[in-house]
């Protein structure tokens, strides 16, 4: 069967708060020490996501990916976090540890892309970890490069560096 998109309800965020987490620790493990993915619990990023888009869903879109009725990944984008009027911001893509491979990112990817561009965004910047090299490879193959820019975030006690990506519309 194959993947479906459709926008977020307050119904979808439990759930897309748990796969989050499990996204997470899929695809950082590799790097990050346990202590630094051992929390939030997936409640309390159920809990997050319902109160970010209570501030942000005005502005911000959440997308999901249901394969066969079940939630296997989401998008979230919203404004350039520089401010700069012409540059949308790709927040995330998390999937489904056993979802990775099977074209929902590329799909959920597209998907923004596409969102941004009917917002009259010109360009679509997004943050990913700098030792996430699979990520980064998947940026990469959908046309963004690395822009220079570097910045430090914390998950959990670990003090992780991001890259600054970028592509035009």
């Amino acid at each position: 069967m194959t993947v479906s998109l459709r926008p977020a309800t307050e119904a979808d965020l439990m759930a897309v708060g748990a796969l989050h987490q499990r996204s997470r620790v899929a695809a950082y493990s590799s790097f990050l020490p346990a202590e630094a993915l051992a929390g939030p619990t997936p409640e309390a990023m159920g809990r997050y996501w319902v109160e970010r888009l209570a501030w942000e869903g005005t502005d911000h879109r959440m997308t999901v990916a249901e394969r066969d009725g079940r939630l296997v990944g989401f998008s979230y984008l919203g404004p350039d976090d520089a401010g700069d009027p012409a540059t949308g911001l790709l927040n995330a893509i998390h999937l489904e540890p056993d979802e990775r491979g099977r074209g929902t990112g590329r799909a959920l990817m597209v998907d923004a892309l596409a969102a941004m561009q009917a917002r009259g965004w010109t360009r679509a910047a997004l943050w990913v970890l700098r030792q996430n090299a699979p990520a980064r490879r998947f940026y990469e193959r959908g046309g963004w490069a690395a822009t220079g820019e570097e910045r430090d975030d914390l998950i959990g006690p670990a003090l992780v560096p991001q890259l600054r990506y970028a592509r035009e519309l």
